[in-house]
């Protein structure tokens, strides 16, 4: 039996501030409402840091070049976009990576809840839902992506990655397919 999980990534207000896509928020907000609606659990990941970011080496280009606060607490960018925001009983894991299991608790808390299958959305198709969706393959998740509820700055990049690289490893639907018949 699959008992899946919808994960929303990286949908922090200085990200989604980036997105060019104007009704992209609004899209990923009606796959969360389908989730709910049938049950799924939605589970989201943000990255976060430590104050003074301890957990950051100047080593790694991506996030050695964030300047503190900046996702910590006391950055008000870091909060989950409102028009996502997550309800009372909903998951919300902190990585420290690019990738939603990096860092976080993330594994741990799919096995315990006993899902099987990860529906990915998030910012950005070449980060965080690249590296979770490797990840997530290589520790036998089965996988579903939402293309048009994932967003790169770089819309080829998005458009080889959700057309040529993810459909090696995951179903690749839009947002409307999946809200069809969640799953």
């Amino acid at each position: 039996m699959t008992r899946p999980a919808l994960l929303v990534m990286d949908l922090q207000i200085a990200m989604v501030g980036r997105v060019e896509d104007p009704h992209y928020v609004r899209r990923v907000a009606g796959a969360i409402d389908a989730a709910r609606g049938a049950g799924i659990p939605v589970i989201y990941v943000v990255v976060g840091f430590r104050p003074g970011h301890p957990e950051v080496s100047p080593a790694n280009k991506a996030f050695g070049a964030i300047p503190p606060p900046a996702f910590t607490t006391a950055d008000p960018g870091a909060a989950i976009h409102p028009d996502v925001a997550p309800l009372a009983d909903d998951v919300v894991i902190t990585k420290r990576r690019v990738s939603a299991f990096t860092g976080s608790d993330l594994d741990v808390v799919l096995r315990a809840t006993g899902v099987d299958r990860l529906v990915l959305t998030g910012i950005a198709t070449s980060g965080v839902v690249l590296s979770t969706l490797r990840q997530a393959a290589d520790l036998d998740y089965r996988l579903t992506v939402l293309a048009d509820g994932c967003y790169d700055p770089d819309p080829e990049v998005h458009r080889v990655l959700t057309e040529k690289v993810f459909p090696r490893q995951a179903d690749v639907v839009d947002v409307e397919d999946w809200i069809s018949g969640p799953g």
